[in-house]
């Protein structure tokens, strides 16, 4: 679900540092902010009918396509992604939670032309419009497959949490997320878009908006733990040849010493928008 070029949940493009590496994230980012992914879906369910018709687009590993199977029980949904490998572990996952007969896969380029796909009740974005080539045809495709009344759900990010809280580790951090800014702006990925614009744009009538700022306190649980080294591990694979010598031997300090420190905590914003058609 929730993702950056290569995070957080939806992708549409390739996904550098290996699929397993990825799925593992982006099951771990659903598990860690599991209260911020309950609540997004329970509002997303307060505006479809209780048997909706539900497209997830650039549904990668389908963390979010099975959050929204479970939290509303009398929807179908249809799960789409470009990525064929993504595409078969996430139908052995829907299989294995008991929601074959609810969930379909389409393999699809989602900057390209799009296979029949409505009409939707809701289409549910989750990290993955910063990927598209184009935007406002994006939002022209949705516009499409939305029945009358239907809503699009954008959820984005500003690029990967944060765990650091000491003045050393937290500098450290803000120079790999401003390296890791510059390389997504360099690969042309829209991200800080004001998508709530872009949908009034593009005809849909504005249904809400929302920054959620998830902070969660220290000690932090195995999983969460494990969702820092894993994120760390993974900024430090994308930029470690755009940092100095002495950043990156600070950081692999930093991956050696995470599973014995207890000041780590987990920041992350998401930002979602609502439009109707």
């Amino acid at each position: 679900m929730a993702h950056e070029h290569g995070h957080g949940g939806h992708h549409q493009h390739g996904h550098s540092g290996g699929h397993g590496q990825m799925a593992e994230m982006l099951d771990l980012d659903a598990e860690v902010l599991g209260d911020y992914y309950r609540e997004v879906i329970g509002w997303a369910g307060q505006l479809v009918p209780a048997d909706a018709r539900i497209v997830d687009l650039g549904a990668g590993t389908g963390t979010g396509t099975i959050a929204l199977a479970r939290q509303l029980p009398g929807a179908t949904l249809t799960a789409v992604d470009v990525d064929e490998e993504m595409q078969a572990g996430l139908r052995e996952r829907v299989a294995a939670a008991g929601f074959a007969d609810r969930v379909r896969t389409v393999r699809a380029d989602l900057d390209g032309d799009w296979p029949p796909l409505g009409p939707a009740d809701l289409v549910w974005a989750s990290a993955s419009m910063h990927h598209l080539a184009d935007p406002a045809r994006t939002l022209g495709q949705v516009r499409e497959v939305l029945r009358p009344g239907g809503v699009f759900m954008i959820t984005e990010l500003d690029g990967f949490p944060r765990f650091l809280t000491d003045p050393a580790g937290s500098a450290l951090e803000e120079r790999c997320q401003a390296e890791l800014a510059r390389l997504r702006l360099e690969a042309g990925l829209h991200m800080g878009l004001d998508w709530g614009a872009r949908l009034k744009d593009a005809g849909f009538e504005p249904a809400g908006e929302r920054r959620f700022a998830i902070e969660l306190p220290g000690p932090l649980s195995p999983q969460a733990r494990r969702y820092a080294q894993v994120t760390l591990e993974r900024t430090r694979d994308r930029i470690a040849e755009h940092l100095s010598a002495a950043d990156v031997t600070a950081l692999d300090a930093v991956l050696a010493d995470l599973p014995s420190r207890d000041d780590l905590v987990v920041r992350a914003t998401r930002d979602v928008w609502i439009g109707r058609r």
